[in-house]
């Protein structure tokens, strides 16, 4: 069996995940900013990117190959690429996935940096989208024992 591993593309990697969204038939694009994360076995099969906002991080490309879905890989590469996040994290999705990405620990959300606002403004001028955030609470590394504040 295959091992997989989340980790973080280098500059020079960019290209390979533009391939791996073409041949899933995404018309999803690598961000020209920001961290791109993937899950990788023997190839890319999952992907996701960062990029920073005032207050934390917009999460974009979350896109799992149709063989591997239903086996938890989101899950992992979204807690792989969040774990040391500071901030918030917003992304914008379908209305039919908001159950999915409730189960990832995103909550609806009206409140968001003015640069996502407007986004969103123009994104539902011809689709229909959620706004939805997750808070991290702590950085990596640290325990639910450990806060000192009151």
């Amino acid at each position: 069996m295959t091992t997989l591993r989340y980790c973080l593309l280098t500059e020079a990697e960019r290209p390979l995940l533009n391939k791996f969204y073409k041949s899933q038939g995404s018309s999803m694009r690598a961000a020209a900013q920001g961290q791109l994360w993937v899950a990788r076995a023997e190839a890319i099969i999952a992907a996701l990117c960062l990029s920073a906002v005032p207050g934390g991080n917009w999460l974009t490309g979350l896109w799992v190959a149709h063989d591997f879905r239903g086996q938890q890989i989101a899950r992992g590469l979204v807690d792989a690429a969040l774990q040391r996040c500071e901030g918030s994290v917003w992304l914008f999705c379908h209305p039919d996935l908001l159950p999915f990405y409730q189960r990832l620990q995103f909550d609806p959300c009206t409140d968001m940096p003015a640069i996502l606002a407007e986004r969103l403004e123009r994104y539902q001028r011809s689709k229909r989208l959620l706004a939805m955030l997750r808070t991290q609470s702590s950085l990596a590394g640290s325990s639910p024992g450990n806060n000192t504040s009151v």
